[in-house]
């Protein structure tokens, strides 16, 4: 079972650094320039210390904090119980602050931002990042990414910080020596030692750009935005999830990409509120083995052309239904979850190279790189009136918008951004990315003629939506 390590929910002071486990090669300076396995035992008992050291002050622990209202008894209305038991009602306070706990890395002291994960903070109100030497400062969030589970902080104090780099995530193999450093159960900061054990994991569940380093150094709940570096003392990648059965380690953690956090990072540099990435215009579906073997293929690796935008960056490039996709840019792709993080990670002004099979030849398609348009305003609205709708909020479809949440182009209608947690369209089943398409048979284009149509009191909704390709109509009393 895949888990985010969720933040580990006590608030501890950060502690001092753990001691690394030891392994090794060759000297120092060495190490650094080639892979080689150890021949002696000298060579087992070198010391990560060195690497610890120059990287610790960048790994941060990340507080986060919010209010909640409890409901309030509805005898406290009344000043006669008011004056007998209080405002708390009965002993029971009416606010609680929820707490969280993770960690994050410093990837560019001057200006004083920090990486974690997005679910770290999520619903966070107040943010605090405390570091190594026990200091705390305030933090502001600058930018969120629910796509990749990423959000960047912008700490208040940026004075006498230390950043780590990032690394270039193409650097690396599959048996590199790796350490993950982070907070696990606020026990405070700690070092883990393990190797890469897989590269580009798709299918794991927890993001929509995938392509996960696998490694079996021990990550752990607290561990979540915490550092995965290379024995060059860089940033390979973001911890964030873990197989288990537990919820503890068992040696299979996922972190994000460097290449991926790059690109967020770049975008919080750039004032945005929203990562803007290469839109594609097209809809991928994965190679099975029958079609693969039909194909002349020796293996089910690619990803299949199912449908083309109109006038979109395929359809312009002159890609096909049924087109195989099997690299980008000389990097081969085994699935739509692969081609999904290349193809993201390009920067939008260029140029990618696709490698395609068309009719048992391969050619090569070149595709610009542009940001999806926003074809009309997407007027988010919140619903509020009396029915099976309140609580969510919908905007215009567009391809910017669909980008966003990660839902088909060429659907048309009314979509659903945000579901209010509690609220009676939570409560009857709605779900972020929904598309509205009729009530009571009445096709809906805009979000105002949703809004407009729910003012009106009806005794039943006949509510038709679009949801992962499937049309669905269900009937809910007014």
């Amino acid at each position: 079972m895949i888990h985010r390590p969720a933040p580990y929910r006590k608030t501890l002071a950060a502690a001092a650094l753990a001691g690394a486990l030891l392994a090794g090669v060759a000297p120092w300076p060495a190490l650094a320039q080639q892979r080689q396995v150890p021949e002696t035992r000298e060579q087992v008992t070198l010391s990560f210390a060195p690497l610890v050291k120059q990287t610790q002050a960048a790994v941060v622990n990340v507080y986060g904090a919010r209010v909640e209202k409890r409901p309030q008894n509805p005898f406290m209305d009344d000043p006669f119980f008011r004056r007998f038991f209080g405002d708390g009602g009965f002993g029971v306070p009416r606010e609680r602050v929820q707490r969280s706990l993770g960690s994050g890395v410093i990837v560019d002291a001057g200006a004083g931002l920090v990486v974690t994960n997005n679910h770290v903070i999520e619903n966070m109100s107040e943010v605090k990042v405390a570091f190594a030497d026990k200091r705390e400062v305030e933090a502001t969030i600058l930018l969120r990414d629910p796509r990749t589970d990423l959000a960047v902080l912008k700490l208040a104090d940026a004075k006498n910080l230390t950043a780590i780099a990032l690394a270039d995530t193409d650097e690396l193999q599959v048996g590199d020596i790796v350490l993950a450093m982070g907070n696990p159960f606020g026990v405070g900061q700690t070092v883990t030692q393990g190797i890469v054990s897989a590269l580009a994991r798709t299918q794991i569940g927890v993001g929509d750009a995938q392509s996960f380093i696998q490694t079996d150094a021990a990550i752990n709940p607290g561990n979540s935005g915490g550092a995965l570096i290379d024995m060059k003392g860089r940033v390979v990648g973001i911890n964030t999830a873990i197989y288990s059965r537990s919820g503890g380690s068992v040696g299979i953690g996922f972190a994000i990409p460097s290449a991926m956090v790059r690109l967020v990072v770049d975008s919080a540099k750039a004032g945005v509120k929203t990562v803007k990435r290469p839109w594609f215009g097209a809809r991928l579906q994965s190679l099975t083995a029958e079609v693969a073997d039909g194909l002349g293929l020796d293996r089910p690796a690619g990803s299949v052309v199912a449908s083309v935008v109109d006038k979109g960056p395929a359809d312009q490039a002159g890609l096909k239904r049924s087109d195989v996709i099997l690299s980008v840019d000389g990097v081969n792709v085994d699935d739509p979850e692969s081609f999904g993080y290349r193809f993201a990670t390009r920067p939008i002004g260029g140029t990618t190279m696709l490698s395609v099979l068309r009719s048992g030849k391969r050619i090569s398609i070149p595709v610009k790189l542009i940001a999806a348009p926003e074809t009309r305003p997407r007027d988010m609205v919140k619903l509020t009136s009396r029915s099976p709708l309140a609580g969510l909020t919908v905007g215009n479809m567009s391809p910017a918008l669909a980008e966003e949440l990660s839902i088909d182009t060429g659907n048309e209608g009314v979509v659903v951004s945000e579901v209010e947690e509690g609220s009676t369209a939570a409560n009857v089943g709605f779900q972020k990315g929904d598309i509205i398409k009729a009530l009571n048979g009445e096709q809906m284009t805009t979000s105002r003629e949703v809004e407009t149509i729910l003012k009106d009191r009806r005794r039943a909704w006949e509510v038709t939506i679009t949801r992962n390709g499937q049309t669905i109509t269900s009937v809910f009393p007014g």
